[in-house]
């Protein structure tokens, strides 16, 4: 954390921190996942002087959203799910396919 923070800010650091870790990050990730979560929050409640437009006019806050923007919305199946399908067809090549590469295969 930068010199300077409240201590509230370092103790959310080090909590998602510590959790990012037990979820299997590198400490390197981790410190990444919780400077910028903590940076975020500080610009939402203005504790910051620049902020990005996502940071303050996000309608919640990145624990609140809980996952919304994690991808890019309902995409039809997974690759793993069209792969399950392509193998029950009996497609060759199937393993070296991309996931459009398999949806165009199953749509033959």
């Amino acid at each position: 954390m930068p010199a300077g923070s409240s201590p509230k800010r370092e103790r959310q650091y080090e909590h998602i921190k510590e959790s990012a870790e037990d979820r299997g990050e590198s400490p390197k990730r981790a410190e990444e996942i919780a400077a910028r979560t903590v940076n975020k929050e500080r610009a939402r409640s203005g504790e910051s002087r620049t902020a990005s437009k996502t940071s303050t006019r996000d309608p919640k806050s990145a624990s609140q959203r809980g996952g919304q923007r994690s991808h890019s919305g309902a995409e039809g199946p997974t690759r793993d799910q069209l792969y399950e399908e392509a193998r029950k067809r009996d497609i060759h090549g199937r393993s070296s396919m991309t996931k459009k590469q398999l949806k165009d295969a199953l749509d033959r």
